[in-house]
């Protein structure tokens, strides 16, 4: 059985909450979150250690048949019973905080993927505003082109001397 202060139990030592070479709040809040890891498993340490303890106390006080002393390993097994239902008590609310960790935490892994969409979909805005630059100016220039070809075409005067036969007020002024 590892005691409290020992790290090389189950999940001991520095887990999964590494700074990771992240600079600013969020090293500070990854260090926070190993700090806050380590003493919720010393305290899951502490507390089965206790439970085993004084489970292991219970039963041995149980087995004493002596009228004599009846009375006295009566009143250890209630406390040792009491001391049982304590650390289990106290796992219990160490489930509670570890589930409420694994929400807030999972809030960091959340921000971290909302902020590489970020960052992905303004590189595509940009890309996208590029593209849009680049095909307009394509569409000026070919404009450019068709209204350089209307203007030289021979079809062209045609049509503005029929248009001028056919609307007689829009001559010259």
């Amino acid at each position: 059985m590892n005691k409290p202060g020992n790290p090389g139990g189950p999940g001991g030592g520095v887990g999964s909450f590494g700074a990771g070479g992240v600079a600013g709040p969020t090293a500070a809040a990854a260090a926070q979150a190993a700090q806050r890891q380590r003493s919720l498993l010393q305290r899951a340490d502490a507390d089965i250690g206790s439970l085993l303890d004084n489970f292991s106390h219970l039963l041995k006080a149980a087995r004493i048949n002596d009228p004599v002393r009846n009375g006295q390993e009566a009143f250890q097994m209630e406390v040792h019973a009491a001391r049982v239902v304590q650390a289990a008590d106290s796992l219990l609310k160490l489930v509670s905080e570890l589930k409420q960790s694994a929400v807030f935490s999972d809030f960091l892994s959340l921000n971290r993927s909302i902020n590489q969409r970020i960052v992905k979909f303004g590189e595509q805005s940009q890309d996208s505003d590029k593209l849009l630059f680049n095909l307009g100016d394509e569409i000026a220039a070919s404009l450019q082109e068709l209204e350089t070809h209307y203007y030289a075409s021979p079809f062209r005067s045609l049509e503005a001397d029929t248009e001028m036969l056919q609307h007689p007020s829009n001559g010259v002024v």
